[in-house]
């Protein structure tokens, strides 16, 4: 099995709903990291020199590769990305190796087949 990593910033109000989706769609686990910041195009904005920011998290997923993009879509759908160019952003990248993932190849193993 090959694997993909799928890296999504999203706000902190919506991690359940898109670790939820994507569970839904074939993801077998995620790794959260809290109060992460970031910027878009626009610079965040200030009062009185403190500045205004939404929580946000950082939600790693390692996902076998036939299911990533069905994946990938279900999380933008699931944290309204394209509603606003503030909403989230969510990418996957290659994974070369990994370990320590036997029960998950187990669990994937007829999701796979059934989605092939």
């Amino acid at each position: 099995m090959h694997f993909k990593l799928i890296i999504a910033f999203v706000d902190n109000d919506k991690t359940d709903a898109i670790l939820n989706a994507a569970r839904e769609e074939g993801a077998t686990g995620s790794t959260i990291i809290s109060q992460a910041r970031g910027e878009g195009l626009n610079s965040n904005k200030t009062f009185l020199g403190l500045s205004i920011d939404t929580p946000r998290d950082v939600l790693l997923l390692l996902v076998e590769q036939h299911l990533s993009r069905a994946i990938l879509e279900r999380i933008a759908r699931a944290g309204e990305f394209d509603l606003d160019n503030q909403e989230g952003i969510a990418f996957q990248i290659d994974v070369e190796d990994a370990v320590g993932i036997a029960h998950q190849i187990q669990a994937l193993e007829t999701t796979v087949e059934e989605k092939i």
